[in-house]
């Protein structure tokens, strides 16, 4: 299936070519329930952190763009300031969080975007899913009736765990979820402790994905 090109961003287009190239050209990537991938309207996708391949891996499963919460200090290197929002990058202090990050991720959902979120924060150091941050559960809690597609990434860390800058070529599997059930009284919960429950069964959803066909 062609890639559709973006007239008002050929950055991302050309971008997401020659990543999604490179990817399957170096990697045995198996995608498991690919049938299940949310490719029209809004939808929030949620999944695990091994790698810095991450991004790209999920990137490149959808059909049409997809936007991404990055770090805020990735945006620190003149050319990396420039080129970030050409790839739907949208910046999120992770330790203080402001209301206009929020607002922003909020926004670009209810517009009819897809978002990727990585719930745990940052990757994982030991090549297991651990539990999300309350962040996840703030974002979701404003986004009632949105689908919250999960996916999980096995064998990314393989490729290239936290503690390494060395790249190994290793099978990776990526397993799409059905859109995680939330009735309206979990998403109308407030404070902490409420958020980190959501974001608990957005993980266990997660862990729940098979990583064998």
């Amino acid at each position: 299936m062609p890639i559709p090109f973006d007239e008002a961003n050929p950055i991302y287009h050309i971008t997401r070519t020659v990543c999604r190239s490179a990817l399957h050209a170096f990697f045995p990537i198996k995608i498991l329930h690919q049938e299940r991938l949310i490719e029209e309207g809004p939808c929030v996708v949620v999944a695990n952190h091994q790698s810095f391949l991450d991004p790209p891996l999920v990137g490149t499963l959808y059909h049409n763009p997809i936007y991404f919460l990055a770090r805020k200090t990735l945006f620190d290197p003149p050319f990396m300031k420039q080129f970030m929002p050409f790839s739907h990058s949208i910046p999120v202090d992770q330790d203080n969080p402001n209301p206009s990050s929020i607002l922003q991720v909020i926004r670009t959902v209810r517009n009819g975007n897809r978002l990727l979120i990585f719930p745990e924060g940052t990757r994982c150091s030991d090549n297991q899913i651990h539990d999300a941050m309350p962040g996840i559960g703030l974002i979701l809690s404003k986004l009632s009736n949105i689908p919250v597609q999960p996916i999980r990434i096995e064998g990314a860390y393989d490729c290239l765990p936290i503690h390494s800058s060395r790249l190994r070529f290793r099978p990776i599997t990526l397993s799409v979820g059905d859109p995680i059930q939330f009735s309206p009284e979990e998403l109308k919960v407030k404070g902490r402790e409420a958020h980190l429950a959501i974001g608990r069964k957005v993980m266990d959803a997660i862990r729940a994905l098979p990583i064998e066909a």
